[in-house]
C-alpha cells in the first residue's frame, strides 16, 4: 500500500467514524436522559472551589465515552467480518483489524472501556467508596495495573518488544526493564487523562491532537492499518467533541477517559515512540503532575499550590473563563504535539 492509497484510507475511515459517532449520538443521549445517568458534583468540603465553579453542571449526563469507543470497536468488527467472512472486496481496503497492529490496541481500548463504564454506573447511582460514588482510587489503578501488566507480558514475551528508541541517539535494547517500563507508562497515561477529562471539551480535544500526531507517526513508519485505528479514534472524538464543547451536552465520563489514556500509552509503544509521549501529551503531564504536587504539598506541607487541582481548575478559581482555559490548553496540545513529531523524527 502507498502513502496515497494508506492516507485516503485514514480519511476516508475518520469521515465515516465522525458520521457514525454523530448517528448513534440522539440514542445515546435519549438513553442516559430518559434514565437519568448524570454526574453528580462533589460536595463535601473538601474542594469548595470546584464545587463552587461546576455546581450548575450537576445533572449533565456522563458515559460520553461510550460512542468513541463503541464506534471505533463496531467499524473495526463490521470491516473485517465484510472483509475476512464475507469476501467483500470493496471493504478490504476499509479492514483495518490485523493481529500485528491494532489487535492489542483495541482488546486494551474494550477492556478498559468495560471498567469505565462500570464505574460511571456506579457514580450516577451514588454507589462505591470514591468521593460521590465510583471506584475509588486505589481500585482503579489496581485495574489500570492489571491491563498494564498484560500488555507488558505481550510487549516482552510475545511481540519481543525490548528496544527503547531515545531521539538523537538511536535504539537502545533494555531487556527486561521494558516491563516497568511498560507498566508506568500505561499507569500514568491513563492517570493523566482521567485528570484532564475536567472542562467541556478539554480532555476530547487534548486526545484528538494526541491520536492525530500518533497517527502521523505510525503513518510515517509504514504501520498503516495502526494509523488508520488512530485516524478511527480521532473521527470519533470530533464527533464527540461536537456535543461536548461548552455547554457539554454530556460529558466523556471514565468509560471513554479511562479507554484511551491507555491506547494512547499502547500505540505509542507500538510505534516506539514512547519518549515523545510527554510532549505530545504535555497538557495531560501538566494536569497530573498538577495533581500529585498538591497532593505532596497538602499532605508534607499542610498547605495548598494550588487553589483547586488539577492546574485547570486553578485557573478558574482565579478567574478565567472555562471556555478560555480550555481552548488555551489546547493550543498548549498542538505545541507540544509539534514539537514531540519533530523530535521523534530525529534520527529515524
Amino acid at each position: 500500500m502507498s502513502i496515497t492509497q494508506a492516507l485516503i484510507k485514514i480519511f476516508s475511515l475518520a469521515t465515516i467514524a465522525f458520521v457514525v459517532a454523530i448517528s448513534l449520538t440522539p440514542l445515546f443521549t435519549n438513553f442516559v436522559f430518559k434514565h437519568k445517568f448524570g454526574k453528580k458534583i462533589r460536595a463535601d468540603g473538601d474542594t469548595p472551589y470546584f464545587t463552587k465553579m461546576h455546581e450548575k453542571k450537576a445533572g449533565t449526563p456522563t458515559m460520553g465515552g461510550i460512542l468513541i469507543w463503541l464506534t471505533t470497536m463496531g467499524m473495526a468488527a463490521v470491516f473485517w467480518f465484510l472483509d475476512r467472512v464475507m469476501h467483500w472486496d470493496f471493504f478490504h481496503g476499509l479492514n483495518f483489524l490485523t493481529r500485528q497492529q491494532t489487535l492489542l490496541p483495541l482488546g486494551a481500548l474494550f477492556a478498559t472501556a468495560l471498567l469505565g463504564l462500570f464505574d460511571d454506573y456506579l457514580g450516577v447511582k451514588g454507589i462505591g467508596g470514591g468521593k460521590g460514588g465510583g471506584l475509588r482510587m486505589r481500585y482503579r489503578l489496581l485495574f489500570y495495573t492489571f491491563v498494564a501488566v498484560v500488555g507488558a507480558y505481550w510487549f516482552y514475551y510475545k511481540l519481543q518488544f525490548d528496544i527503547l528508541h531515545i531521539p538523537g541517539f538511536g535504539n537502545f535494547a533494555i531487556g527486561a526493564w521494558y516491563i516497568p517500563l511498560f507498566i508506568f507508562v500505561v499507569i500514568a497515561t491513563s492517570f493523566s487523562v482521567n485528570q484532564t477529562d475536567g472542562l467541556d471539551g478539554l480532555a476530547g480535544g487534548v486526545l484528538g491532537i494526541a491520536f492525530l500526531s500518533y497517527g502521523l507517526i505510525a503513518l510515517l513508519q509504514g504501520r498503516f492499518e495502526l494509523a488508520a485505528l488512530a485516524g478511527v479514534i480521532s473521527g470519533s472524538l470530533l464527533a464527540f467533541l461536537w456535543f461536548n464543547i461548552f455547554p457539554a451536552r454530556f460529558f466523556m465520563g471514565d468509560t471513554g477517559a479511562m479507554s484511551l489514556g491507555t491506547v494512547l500509552a499502547v500505540i505509542a509503544f507500538l510505534t516506539n515512540s514512547v519518549m515523545v509521549l510527554p510532549l505530545i501529551g504535555l497538557v495531560l503531564v501538566l494536569e497530573s503532575g498538577s495533581t500529585l504536587l498538591q497532593y505532596f504539598w497538602r499532605k508534607v506541607l499542610g498547605i495548598k499550590l494550588l487553589l483547586s487541582s488539577p492546574i485547570h481548575h486553578h485557573f478558574e478559581a482565579r478567574g478565567w473563563p472555562e471556555t478560555k482555559v480550555t481552548m488555551r490548553f489546547w493550543v498548549i496540545a498542538v505545541v507540544g504535539a509539534l514539537i514531540g513529531v519533530a523530535v521523534n523524527l530525529i534520527g529515524r
